[in-house]
């Protein structure tokens, strides 16, 4: 198969022309675990959906159990939980539906898959939802839609860098695991070299 592309494996090994086609770019500091483009639309819609139907099933019983009179407190939940918490669902995965759509776009737009796409997508999402109510709610939502989704990102990119190690921890792990035999530091092989006892 023909290889293309400068961007290089972990195993240093160039990626297969398919990467390009199913919406693998430079990713950054980004998830690189996430769904390619454009199956990327379909596992955020569901997981959006799912999120927004059990937290709205769970709000809703909790307050159709507040504002039912007594007795009748366990069916009011349950009645307000069936009938909401769809509703919330749908709003949910209609936000990750548009969210992922300009965010593929963006990415095949840019040629790559970095934190910039994801906030400019959040800001034409909460833009673009907020249309029908004018261009003032459709900017303040817009504003809003960037700004979390730039908190969210950076939050990440601190938590993926914080949890990565640098080139000279590696280096000293590599080492410190060859001259204990192989094995990790915490745990010594029997057979590993010993220094020689007088």
């Amino acid at each position: 198969q023909a290889q293309t592309g400068n961007r290089e494996h972990g195993d240093g090994k160039k990626p297969f022309a398919g990467d390009r086609a199913m919406g693998r770019f430079e990713t950054g500091d980004r998830d690189t675990t996430r769904e390619p483009c454009p199956d990327r639309i379909i596992e955020d819609l569901g997981g959006a959906f799912g999120m927004g139907a059990v937290g709205g099933f769970l709000w809703h019983f909790g307050r159709g159990a507040r504002n039912s009179p007594q007795g009748d407190r366990l069916q009011g939940a349950l009645y307000s939980a069936r009938s909401r918490a769809p509703i919330l669902g749908g709003n949910f995965a209609v936000w990750g539906g548009t969210f992922s759509c300009f965010d593929c776009s963006l990415q095949y737009i840019r040629r790559q898959d970095d934190h910039w796409n994801a906030i400019a997508s959040g800001f034409l999402t909460g833009g673009v939802l907020a249309a029908r109510g004018g261009w003032k709610a459709a900017s303040r939502n817009a504003v809003i839609g960037g700004v979390l989704l730039a908190i969210i990102e950076g939050v990440a990119a601190l938590l993926m860098r914080s949890a990565s190690e640098t080139p000279r921890e590696m280096h000293m792990r590599e080492k410190q695991m060859k001259d204990n035999g192989g094995w990790p530091s915490w745990l010594r092989s029997p057979i590993a070299p010993t220094a020689a006892v007088e």
